[in-house]
């Protein structure tokens, strides 16, 4: 009965998203402008698919390139989701991770220097705003695929290897937000995380499917994890709060870190005191006296105790065609 009504529901979801889209695409439904080059990042699946990174990767690129650069982010999970905040000008943090959300937190705190982060649902009146005020050159839509009321130059959409589109059904009953004929509507298409995958044809099959849906150029990419190395020949009890948190503990293991237990909390997960005494208790059970974890997390968890160490470690984006994707940002 379950698994009807999720089905039911997926039907539903996929008939009002195709009729959204088909609306805008006619004009009935009016698409939004802003006066900037405007990048989106986003995907076609719910949960983590290494987008964080990437947003990263191309603030900084064009920043170096002398734009004046602006990430415009819904801030899921922060404190009162419907008041814009600037997190950072690009040389200040104006704010907590509760009050902008982990994710623009981390980000702000990462692209110090490079570029202007702020946390708005209406993120077209968000970006009219920045340009009066702050001179931005340049938008990035953190999470956009879907936003398509606001017009983007460049559509990319991070499509996760280690598991790419589930059981291929829409919300409830998979983890589609959109159907695979949606990728028409991108530009590019990065494949995150293929050191994961342990078979290379596995990917090569991948890339074909996505051609039977998009004719992008595709970008495939990796993740190595960066980390503070007075502490890496410890045993580690390692926990995060991730969409995909698998992926994490499967990349700290491959990148030779010693983890004897983990723990996993739901995605965009608000700490406190008592997790903090049984994440310590969990890891002592196991022999640890180290505990590690994600930036993303690590933001949340600065005004909490701990008596045992703790190491936050980042993750970084290596590309196959690192110039290729370059190129084609920087045009």
């Amino acid at each position: 009965m379950k698994n009807l009504l999720f089905t039911s529901l997926s039907k539903l979801f996929e008939a009002v998203s195709k009729t959204r889209s088909i609306l805008y695409k006619k004009g009935f439904l009016k698409t939004q402008i802003l006066d900037c080059k405007t990048i989106s990042v986003g995907n076609i699946t719910v949960g983590g698919t290494g987008k964080t990174p990437l947003v990263a990767f191309i603030a900084e690129l064009l920043a170096d390139n002398g734009e004046k650069v602006c990430v415009l982010t819904r801030g899921y999970g922060r404190d009162n989701s419907k008041r814009r905040v600037l997190v950072s000008d690009g040389e200040t943090l104006f704010v907590n991770a509760k009050q902008s959300g982990d994710e623009p937190f981390e980000l702000a705190e990462k692209l110090i220097g490079k570029s202007v982060i702020i946390a708005d649902k209406k993120r077209f009146e968000a970006g009219k705003w920045a340009i009066e005020n702050l001179g931005i050159t340049t938008f990035i839509l953190d999470d956009g695929f879907q936003h398509i009321q606001l017009k983007r130059d460049l559509d990319i959409v991070c499509i996760d290897a280690t598991n790419p589109f589930s059981n291929y059904k829409l919300l409830p009953a998979g983890i589609l937000r959109e159907s695979l004929n949606s990728l028409q509507r991108s530009d590019v298409i990065v494949i995150t995380r293929a050191n994961l995958i342990k078979n290379s044809e596995s990917i090569q099959n991948l890339i074909a499917e996505i051609k039977n849906y998009s004719n992008s150029p595709i970008f495939v990419t990796s993740n190595k994890i960066i980390h503070n190395s007075q502490i890496t020949n410890q045993n580690y009890f390692a926990f995060c709060g991730l969409g995909n948190p698998n992926n994490f503990f499967d990349q700290l293991i491959q990148d030779g870190f010693e983890v004897q237990g983990t723990k996993t909390f739901s995605d965009h997960y608000k700490y406190t005191q008592q997790d903090v005494l049984e994440i310590e208790q969990l890891a002592r059970d196991c022999g640890v006296k180290h505990l590690l974890t994600t930036a993303k997390d690590g933001v949340k968890l600065r005004e909490l105790e701990f008596s045992m160490p703790l190491e936050i470690v980042e993750s970084k984006l290596i590309f196959e065609d690192k110039d290729g994707f370059k190129k084609l940002i920087l045009n």
